[in-house]
């Protein structure tokens, strides 16, 4: 399909820069191509109500890690600033990172990162610096760094040096501040590895929780390190010409059984967030239904996808031209979301990582 096909006008005042105070007071847009009216103007407080008794929401656990490192690359005398995003691991002293900019480093170059305290955090290891070698490179400032330090020591160093990596349609508006390593963080973050939020789980408060146990929905927990791809524009024309970034995940055992018998007994498995329904399809890619899964996944979902693991998602608002609008267009169905977010628009709803949410439901039988 075209890319322009996914492209739409939003306005900038849209653009959410904090989220809702409380968490869950955001406002939520319910879709459902399947009724007249197809879109119903709820509260991210309805989701109990909205959904049945024995249905089950998923959420990513991952927890973000201050990912954004800055620092200089030296190399005899010329110095050059540098900033790189960290977004896959690649081993125990090993990240893979988007470099800015980009053609300024070689393979072999050095380059030390170094904490600033106006960013948050301590930087109380190694005086606030860490030093890699540029030990690989590929197009688009793409680089694997190889840092001087490994395994629980450099997860300390990154810490401590970096900074948490905001979207940057927040970044271009307002610099990241000590608020922000808690309003970009889920009440479920528990594995390191993320470097974007899974943000329709921000939406979460121990109230709206207790009000889903005590209507019956289940809750269960998969694993995506959601990268830094996340945020790259498509910059093909055709959708069959883009390249997903892989991101690391996992379903476990337990999981994957519990999410099979409910759809036996003929409930709904909701995913909460892109995140947690890429994982979920990323497991459940044969007939045999959803499986334990573990390793990277560049899953990329497109009208015409079939989905084999969820009937209904909860996801925040998205970018035009993104791959993940293009994702909940495979979901609920291109003209169904165009009309949904001009009607969002209309009515004032809040976008992106801090906004408002939806609840999708899909277009055909699941």
């Amino acid at each position: 399909m075209r890319v322009d096909d996914f492209d739409f006008d939003l306005p900038q005042e849209r653009i959410a820069l904090r989220p809702a105070r409380p968490r869950d007071a955001a406002r939520m847009l319910v879709v459902r191509p399947q009724e007249t009216p197809p879109l119903t103007d709820a509260g991210v407080r309805d989701l109990a109500a909205l959904l049945q008794p024995g249905d089950a929401l998923v959420f990513n656990d991952t927890r973000v890690i201050p990912a954004q490192l800055e620092g200089t690359r030296t190399r005899g005398e010329a110095v050059a600033g540098i900033s790189a995003t960290l977004h896959l691991r690649a081993g125990e002293d090993r990240w893979w990172a988007f470099a800015r900019p980009g053609k300024k480093l070689v393979v072999g170059d050095r380059v030390r990162f170094v904490h600033d305290p106006a960013r948050g955090g301590n930087g109380a290891c190694l005086l606030g610096t860490l030093d890699a070698t540029v030990a690989e490179k590929r197009e688009g400032g793409e680089v694997l760094l190889a840092f001087d330090l490994s395994g629980p020591m450099l997860d300390e160093a990154i810490a401590a040096t970096g900074h948490i990596p905001l979207p940057p349609y927040i970044a271009a508006r307002r610099g990241e501040d000590e608020q922000d390593r808690q309003d970009y963080q889920t009440i479920f973050a528990d594995k390191d590895g993320a470097v974007a939020a899974p943000t329709a789980g921000l939406h979460f408060t121990p109230e709206l929780l207790a009000a889903l146990d005590a209507r019956g929905i289940t809750r269960h927990t998969v694993t995506l390190h959601v990268g830094a791809g996340t945020f790259l524009p498509v910059k093909a024309d055709d959708t069959a010409d883009h390249r997903m970034h892989a991101e690391w995940g996992t379903v476990s055992a337990e999981t994957a059984a519990a999410l099979r018998a409910v759809r036996a007994r003929g409930n709904k498995v909701v995913a909460v967030g892109t995140t947690s329904l890429r994982i979920l399809e990323s497991a459940a890619q044969g007939e045999e239904g959803l499986a334990p899964f573990a390793g990277e996944t560049s899953i990329f979902i497109t009208p015409g996808y079939r989905f084999r693991a969820i009937d209904a998602l909860m996801t925040n608002f998205h970018l035009p031209r993104s791959t993940l609008f293009m994702l909940v267009s495979a979901l609920s169905g291109l003209d169904t979301m165009r009309g949904a977010y001009a009607h969002a628009i209309a009515s004032g709803y809040r976008f992106y990582s801090y906004g408002d949410a939806s609840l999708l439901f899909p277009k055909d039988p699941v």
